[in-house]
């Protein structure tokens, strides 16, 4: 095959493998001060879930306020210690979130999409993107369970996340049964929720011993929601900042 054609295949490939998320706005746009939206992403729908000072567009899971652990420092969004999870106010469907997140070594945590307040966690109806220190942190053993993996379905990919206390961005896109976790830029996992294949990973396989169901499986209405509230992890012990919070919806 000769230069030319080899060429064009390759940029066949590359096309054919676009995501939604390459036609986007990154996370934290060059020259652009942190939390802050550029004219190109307010006019493509971004909003912001955090300007640097106000929580307002976060409360308590199952509460009607923000717990007093979740403080805005220095132009981003923590907790230094175990406190309640945090649900945005809104509900959303078809979103694309985009945030910046650091950890310090062995920190963990995690970002829920379209949960529920049915059920006492918010992890109990919703999936997650992990968010873990992944030297120390016990999850980040297993890659099903590290850092950006769709916890316990589908695995994240090492080398990925960057060095404790450093800044990683995160992407997470839904639109419909598609869902893609994107870290650093990198396009970790995607997945079609309710599919077959995702039904058998919840639920089991009767025939097979070697796949048992997962621990979410007992609650009847886990992962189902169409719509539902963008979820925080708060109750793991040490510190959490996040900042670049915003999300638009997709049509």
């Amino acid at each position: 095959m000769t230069r030319r054609l080899l060429s064009l295949a390759a940029l066949v490939m590359c096309t054919s493998a676009v995501s939604i998320a390459q036609s986007t706005p990154s996370t934290t746009p060059a020259n652009t001060p942190a939390n802050t939206l550029t004219a190109a992403e307010k006019q493509a729908g971004w909003t912001l879930l955090f300007d640097g000072r106000s929580l307002a567009a976060w409360r308590g899971y199952q509460q009607a306020d923000l717990p007093p652990e979740w403080m805005a420092i220095d132009g981003t969004m923590t907790k230094v210690k175990n406190t309640n999870d945090i649900v945005t106010r809104k509900q959303y469907g078809d979103f694309e979130l985009a945030l910046d997140w650091k950890l310090p070594l062995g920190g963990n945590s995690g970002i829920f999409y379209r949960g529920t307040e049915k059920e006492k966690k918010v992890y109990w109806s919703a999936p997650e993107y992990q968010l873990a220190e992944d030297s120390l942190t016990p999850d980040s053993r297993d890659v099903m369970t590290s850092v950006a993996a769709v916890y316990g379905f589908y695995p994240a990919k090492r080398g990925v996340v960057y060095r404790a206390g450093e800044w990683n961005s995160t992407r997470i896109i839904a639109k419909g049964a598609h869902v893609e976790h994107w870290l650093n830029g990198v396009l970790i996992a995607q997945y079609e929720l309710w599919s077959p294949e995702w039904l058998l990973k919840l639920r089991g396989d009767p025939a097979d011993p070697s796949k048992p169901p997962l621990k979410f499986a007992p609650y009847a209405d886990w992962g189902m929601a169409k719509i539902g509230y963008i979820a925080i992890q708060g109750d793991h012990n040490g510190e959490l900042s996040m900042r670049n919070i915003k999300i638009r919806e997709l049509k």
